[in-house]
């Protein structure tokens, strides 16, 4: 009688996944919380509100690391996408005011390779720390036939928690009001689909640029919220600086924002020339150097430059808010 078929002749390993779960344990566990009951390793990970909240609104937030992951392939280096996934959401949180609690991450591959899921878990415990967020649970899927040979996918969920009071809705925002520019350390994570066919077109001296994974922004801004009434904040990813601005704005205003205020790092003006990429498309698409927009009144921005400055933070004066009369917000760049 034949030998009966295993999952493991499916393609899929069981015990691959277990040993993975628990080679990243050290590394989930430097990210816990004191509000974590139960985390790595149940059906469902735990977590209490903090008690420092009267009336907690929790808020929460979920995204990938997009193509970016292509070049994770192609590069053979899989240690910081990890950071740049908890980024995207944590990031997210952080706008609305809110403190991230906790993390839980999405793995799947058609072939579990240990080595290479160890990697990518590692560097996203590495971004939970940087965030201070608890990860606290997640999923490695093996799916064979759904994914090429060598190459996986990532998704991330957080859950934050703010005060009600506190909530940031940019509903306070008003002309007068300064926008700070809290500067990117590159593209992030968006707009590579753009990235990798200007590299198919023009080979960069260098990928290190390229590839620097996503700002954390939570433990500065978290910092500034306490010392200054900041009254919006915008995380800029896909649609740039022109299609995120306007999503904090009230009607009746408009973000008027200087390109000259702060210097485009040379990733984005090899990006623009390399691809002859038109100006307009470059705000549409890019961060062009600034991943976080915080808005002030103008009697408060020194102090918030000040206290971002003093939290590690490269801060750019970089607009101010008008009366606008279109129906809906708007942002402009001009070149100036």
């Amino acid at each position: 009688m034949s030998k009966g078929l295993s999952y493991r002749d499916a393609g899929v390993d069981i015990d691959a996944g277990d040993a993975l779960v628990e080679a990243i344990k050290p590394f989930a566990r430097r990210t816990m919380r004191p509000e974590v009951l139960a985390g790595i390793g149940g059906f469902g990970a735990l977590c209490a509100i903090p008690k420092k909240f009267k009336h907690p609104v929790l808020v929460s937030g979920t995204d990938g690391v997009g193509t970016k992951l292509k070049l994770a392939f192609q590069l053979d280096k899989h240690d910081t996408v990890g950071i740049d996934l908890v980024a995207m959401s944590v990031n997210d949180v952080l706008v609305q005011g809110a403190e991230p609690l906790f993390f839980l991450d999405y793995f799947a591959c058609g072939k579990l390779e240990q080595g290479v899921a160890a990697q990518v878990i590692k560097g996203i415990a590495r971004g939970c720390e940087l965030a201070g967020c608890a990860l606290i649970g997640g999923e490695t899927a093996e799916m064979p036939g759904m994914y090429p040979e060598g190459e996986y996918d990532l998704a991330g969920f957080c859950v934050g928690v703010v005060e009600k009071a506190r909530i940031l809705n940019g509903k306070a925002i008003k002309p007068g009001d300064v926008i700070l520019g809290l500067a990117s350390s590159g593209p992030h994570s968006n707009g590579y689909s753009l990235i990798r066919k200007i590299i198919s077109l023009s080979q960069p001296s260098s990928m290190e640029a390229l590839f620097e994974p996503t700002r954390i922004y939570v433990k500065p801004v978290l910092k500034l919220l306490k010392k200054v009434p900041v009254k919006g904040l915008a995380h800029i990813t896909g649609g740039g600086l022109t299609g995120n601005v306007p999503r904090i704005l009230p009607r009746k205003t408009r973000a008027v924002i200087r390109q000259s205020a702060w210097p485009r790092p040379e990733v984005f003006r090899w990006l623009q020339r390399a691809g002859n990429v038109a100006e307009d498309e470059m705000h549409r698409v890019f961060n062009c150097g600034i991943g976080m927009v915080a808005v002030v009144a103008q009697s408060d921005a020194k102090r918030a430059m000040a206290a971002l400055r003093a939290s590690g933070e490269t801060v750019y004066e970089i607009g101010a808010i008008e009366k606008f009369s279109g129906a809906e917000p708007d942002c402009i760049v001009v070149l100036t």
